[in-house]
């Protein structure tokens, strides 16, 4: 037994294993929250911050690319520096974000405080990294798949929250409510969760973080703009190209330095590149469903395609999914200990592609869309437990945080072409003029059918991934 493994059985007797699986779950809920945080007035934001949509568009996509930088490079900053300690910090920045933004009158200081707010995204992965650390052997599966299901719960429970908040009080209480649960989470970290016990050796590789970042600020800014600058437009195919350009100058340089930000040969593992794969696949059926529902719901009935529901009951009507995966994390802990996580994927996309199906045929009914986030909320709740279980059956020890914020990464990326796919796919087919334009039966159909599709991909992927454990390789560690 090795030196790291020894280490981490002694902390874990000595952990109190319940509160910190908690604490850590309650992280990423704030951090889920961030997401929908501002949902419910993201069309009023024009006229509340006297600025034009285009504007405004980037109090969301500044949030977006944040989180999108910060996780893998968080990841890498806590496997050499102490989780806990990045986890404390991102916390912070958090904190700091809300107030910025709570105290803003303009736009200014809002995409500041939304981008300072995106940086919490980080603490999933790196959570997740501790719990394999401090957890005994046999509650990191279960404790994972709680984690893992806050990415969803955050969102399916903090909709409505934001929605009533924002409906009954100022709009800059939905940024203190952020504060606050920021500083009650990192009080509450601080007292409870464990210093973990392996660092990795090595200098902060700052080149490869910046090229990383600068890279995929191009590309995503490419997708999640291109609908409003036009996707031929030289701006949207020049971030496209210089962002891909600058990625495949990072990644060869990352595989000629001794310690790098990400290490490319345990990410082209296969187990590791078909899980990353199948994340991207999953991220996009999940936000699929995300961007569609609602609008479905809430439009009024007078269109033909719409259920005519405000955006509270709406939220209402999605949060079954969140429900689900909650409750689904005890026992997905369990099923991975019996049948493999990624059986548990498998079943995952397998649900992703019932309720898809069912939404192509049903879809006129409240409880037609109850039904159908239900499903997602099993797939979503199976397929995200699966995949950080995955990984970390794949990466050493030392290796742990910055990979599983690798996969985030891999999820991120899928969330943000579901957004810029659907959301295209909804303002082209869509009838009538200017800002009363609104989508047909048959760009709801299309994105159904689209959410379809990468359920299916992540299907094919999640069969292709090796059943049997690769060797774990032994990289040279610190104690905490």
């Amino acid at each position: 037994m090795s030196r790291d493994e020894n280490a981490r059985r002694r902390l874990s007797r000595g952990t109190p294993q319940g509160p910190v699986v908690l604490v850590l779950a309650l992280a990423g809920l704030c951090s889920s929250f961030m997401f929908t945080l501002v949902v419910p007035i993201q069309s009023q934001l024009p006229q509340l911050l006297n600025a034009s949509r285009d504007d405004t568009a980037w109090v969301v996509t500044s949030t977006l690319l944040a989180a999108a930088v910060i996780t893998p490079i968080a990841g890498r900053l806590g496997d050499m520096y102490g989780k806990r300690r990045i986890v404390l910090a991102l916390l912070a920045v958090l904190m700091l974000g809300s107030v910025i933004a709570a105290l803003s009158p303009g736009i200014i200081g809002l995409i500041v405080g939304r981008a300072l707010q995106g940086a919490i995204v980080g603490v999933v992965p790196l959570g997740i990294s501790i719990m394999r650390d401090v957890l005994h052997e046999n509650r990191v599966d279960s404790a994972v798949a709680l984690m893992s299901a806050t990415l969803g719960v955050g969102g399916a429970l903090g909709l409505p929250i934001s929605a009533l908040v924002a409906e009954n009080a100022d709009w800059h209480w939905l940024f203190w409510i952020a504060g606050g649960l920021g500083a009650i989470v990192f009080a509450l970290t601080a007292w409870i969760v464990p210093v973990s016990v392996l660092r990795t050796a090595g200098r902060f590789d700052y080149l490869g973080a910046a090229g990383l970042a600068v890279g995929l600020i191009g590309v995503l800014l490419a997708v999640s703009r291109g609908n409003t600058w036009g996707w031929t437009s030289p701006l949207t195919l020049g971030l496209a190209a210089g962002g891909i350009l600058i990625l495949l100058v990072w990644g060869w340089y990352e595989l000629r330095i001794d310690s790098p930000l990400l290490d490319l040969r345990v990410a082209a593992r296969r187990p590791v590149l078909l899980t990353n794969l199948a994340s991207i696949a999953m991220g996009f059926a999940l936000f699929a469903s995300n961007v569609a529902y609602p609008q479905m719901l809430e439009l009024p009935v007078a269109t033909g395609v719409g259920l005519g529901l405000s955006l509270l009951a709406a939220s209402l009507v999605v949060m079954p999914s969140g429900l689900v995966m909650m409750v689904l994390s005890p026992l997905s802990g369990a099923l991975a200990r019996t049948i493999g996580p990624r059986v548990l994927l498998v079943a995952g996309a397998v649900s992703l592609i019932v309720a898809y199906g069912f939404s192509l045929v049903f879809s006129t009914e409240v409880w037609h869309f109850v039904v159908a986030n239900i499903l997602i909320g099993f797939g979503i709740g199976f397929g995200y437990a699966a995949m950080p279980m995955l990984i970390m059956r794949s990466v050493p020890p030392s290796e742990t945080g910055a990979s599983n914020g690798l996969n985030a990464l891999a999820r991120s990326l899928g969330t943000s072409t579901a957004a810029a796919i659907v959301g295209v796919v909804l303002a082209t087919l869509s009838t009538g003029e200017g800002d009363t334009r609104v989508p047909t039966a048959q760009a709801f159909s299309v994105s159904f059918a689209l959410g379809l599709g990468a359920a299916i991909v992540a299907l094919v992927l999640a069969l292709l991934i090796p059943t049997r454990r690769s060797p774990i390789e032994k990289h040279p560690s610190l104690p905490e």
